[in-house]
């Protein structure tokens, strides 16, 4: 997979080419702007964008969370001097294309982002992962539903992201079975779809964040 730089600024392009050649990327690609993004995944969808959010022409999270599904082969490294919590909860129920370093963090750090995903690994920094887990622990307990033993094991996998197929065939059940609990279980939560069954299982505890995140 080839790597696209998508930052304007000068000074970290330089900096992330040189970290890329000491890691054997000799001529990763630069694109200034979304249509040129878009042009370029057009033309070969199977790459890892570096992406500035912040400093980037997109409208909002939207825009970008729709390009990844477009080109679904497509990994994405957010490379920002600051991320709200919000964005990056958004970020980390879009799949797991995306991964996030900070501009401050250490250069050990960075490159071991750009291993992560030159090797398909979604990575998150220390930084953003410390943000997350204190919002998750400031967050107050939703008001509990009662989900059976089973209900809450399979709702743990669907936030894991564990296809319903996937799920039958680690419980040994079929998929009819495992669909049925599904069902059941978004009408107790009052939920339509599995971003947000995953956001009560966070804040329920039923999913540790650390394991969710990584």
């Amino acid at each position: 997979m080839e790597m696209v730089l998508a930052d304007p600024q000068g000074i970290t392009r330089m900096g992330l080419m040189y970290l890329l050649h000491e890691m054997g990327q000799d001529s990763p690609r630069y694109v200034e702007d979304k249509a040129g993004l878009i042009e370029r995944l057009k033309e070969s969808p199977a790459e890892i964008i570096i992406l500035d959010y912040n400093l980037f022409d997109f409208n909002d999270a939207n825009e970008m969370f729709i390009l990844s599904q477009r080109f679904s082969k497509t990994l994405w490294l957010l490379f920002s001097e600051e991320l709200s919590v919000e964005f990056m909860k958004m970020v980390m129920l879009n799949g797991q294309q995306f991964s996030i370093i900070m501009k401050d963090s250490p250069l050990s750090e960075i490159r071991e982002a750009l291993r992560f995903v030159m090797h398909g690994k979604r990575f998150i920094c220390q930084h953003a992962m410390e943000m997350l887990l204190e919002e998750q622990s400031s967050d107050s307990h939703p008001e509990m539903v009662n989900l059976t033993k089973t209900e809450q094991e399979i709702l743990k996998d669907i936030a894991l992201g564990m296809t319903t197929k996937e799920i039958a065939a680690k419980r040994f059940s079929s998929f009819h079975t495992v669909n049925t609990h599904r069902k059941n279980i978004f009408r107790k939560l009052g939920v339509n779809n599995v971003h947000e069954a995953t956001k009560y299982a966070l804040r329920a505890g039923l999913v540790d964040a650390a394991e969710y995140y990584i």
